[in-house]
């Protein structure tokens, strides 16, 4: 009898990690595939370059505004309650997406409710995986199936929403969407929160307002800097005051006992701080490039939106087979190692992207330099999320996780920002390799964040030993290789 029963344990906690993967996997796909769109979009909706990526960065930015709130949400109403919640009104802003008229119609669909969905089913995916997979080698296993699955995503959007743009209609691509949504609920009814919800657990309503608004500020600020250099900084300014008065708010709360919405001592845990700049900096460097190409190929070079994504199918093969192999490495390598590799390499891919882009007309030149950044991110995207994840002990993994998934989706929006506002300035060949050459540079600021993470003493525990058994336990650990809570 304890054989079948062990079975059927193994196939739901599978079927649990099918749906946490896909979640993270089409959260994804809706920040790169519509990439490929632009021009079918601008046409269809009679808007601009500059609109689409309006829309794109806004969905963005939405996320890591709401990410934080997000995760705290989690212990009021529990993990997988939010979960579900996020997936309707992710659903729902897909179908509006799909019947949309007009941009701003497109925006309310895409960028607000599909982003408001993300913000409250992302963290519960990082929390629950954290919780239900306790021992080190099966929490390595699971988070390099998110993690690989949320890559390809991001590095497969052009290609899949290229494939259904022109086989059927743009429209299409968020209906696609609406239905893995369907598929995830189904897979979802396996689920079980291991931690009761709170609900009279104190939620910062004020502190979710004001830190959402500094942000927005700031990426705004990015995006005002192709019209008015003194509207940028006014905006960046007025950001950083906001993000500043946020700080101080946590502070006051904290010292008079309450619960803000973030609490200062996330950010005393230098490991964690490192590694929260090398995830911005990561998912900068993927989506940053990933319009920067897609845009580049279809304004300047005339593919369509098929041809676009077939070209990308190189960074997704290199980002899923360094991705899936994320437990096999951390056996052998330091997180540290790992980071530090990812790095180079998606240094190097950019570097080649510019030199072949500049010196070759054929499509083939995007495909190296490509590849080599898919290999590099899928290297360094699981170990980075241990990093942080593994710091913290279960209590705080609400606050980490929507700490964690704010960062590096604030670093998404300013990677498409960045590179948008470079690109929309004058959509040239120039163009195109300032925009590269600022997404390396952002790169090598990555590479020295990874080198200030402390060296592993020695490699993660043999498979079957219990995370809690171990010195990288949650409350204890502070850096452990293999660790991918």
């Amino acid at each position: 009898m304890a054989e079948p029963g062990g079975t059927r344990q193994v196939q739901g906690q599978g079927l649990v990690l099918a749906a946490l993967a896909l979640a993270q996997f089409i959260c994804s796909f809706a920040g790169s595939n519509m990439n490929v769109m632009i021009n079918d979009i601008s046409r269809d909706l009679d808007t601009t370059v500059q609109g689409v990526q309006i829309a794109i960065t806004i969905f963005l930015l939405v996320m890591a505004a709401l990410m934080i709130p997000g995760g705290k949400l989690t212990d009021r109403y529990g993990r997988k309650r939010c979960f579900l919640a996020g997936l309707v009104i992710y659903a729902v802003g897909a179908l509006v997406s799909a019947a949309s008229p007009g941009l701003g119609v497109l925006i309310l669909g895409n960028s607000i409710l599909e982003g408001v969905g993300t913000a409250l089913l992302i963290p519960p995916v990082y929390i629950l995986t954290t919780l239900i997979y306790r021992e080190t080698t099966s929490r390595a296993r699971a988070f390099g199936v998110i993690m690989a699955l949320g890559g390809v995503g991001a590095a497969a959007g052009p290609l899949i929403g290229g494939l259904i743009t022109s086989a059927i209609s743009w429209r299409a691509a968020f209906v696609f969407q609406a239905l893995v949504i369907g598929v995830i609920v189904l897979l979802s009814r396996r689920i079980r929160d291991p931690l009761p919800a709170d609900p009279g657990r104190e939620f910062d309503t004020g502190g979710a307002v004001v830190s959402a608004v500094g942000l927005v500020l700031i990426v705004a600020g990015i995006l005002a800097a192709d019209d008015n250099v003194w509207l940028m900084l006014a905006l960046l300014a007025l950001g950083v005051l906001v993000l500043l008065w946020f700080f101080r708010g946590v502070r006051a709360k904290e010292a008079s006992g309450r619960e803000p919405l973030l609490s200062l001592s996330l950010f005393r845990n230098r490991t964690s701080n490192l590694g929260l700049v090398t995830q911005n900096v990561q998912w900068l460097m993927l989506l940053g490039s990933s319009f920067t190409v897609a845009a580049y190929l279809q304004v300047v070079r005339g593919y369509d939106a098929v041809g676009t994504g077939v070209i990308f199918t190189a960074a997704t093969l290199g980002l899923l087979a360094s991705s899936l192999t994320a437990e096999r490495l951390a056996r052998r390598r330091a997180q540290r190692t790992l980071i530090m590799t990812g790095f180079v390499l998606s240094v190097v891919g950019i570097a080649v992207l510019i030199a072949l882009v500049n010196r070759y007309s054929t499509p083939w030149a995007f495909v190296p330099g490509l590849l080599v950044l898919g290999i590099g991110v899928g290297v360094m995207l699981t170990p980075s999320v241990n990093v942080v994840q593994s710091a913290f002990p279960e209590e705080q993994q609400g606050e980490i996780s929507g700490l964690s998934r704010s960062v590096s989706n604030l670093g998404s929006s300013f990677g498409t920002a960045i590179a948008g506002t470079i690109l929309v300035a004058g959509l040239s060949h120039g163009a195109y390799a300032v925009a590269m050459i600022t997404l390396g540079l952002a790169g090598l600021g990555g590479l020295v964040a990874a080198a200030g993470l402390p060296r592993a003493a020695r490699p993660s525990p043999a498979p079957g030993t219990s995370a809690s058994a171990t010195p990288e336990s949650p409350g204890r650990r502070r850096f452990g290789v293999g660790s991918a809570g």
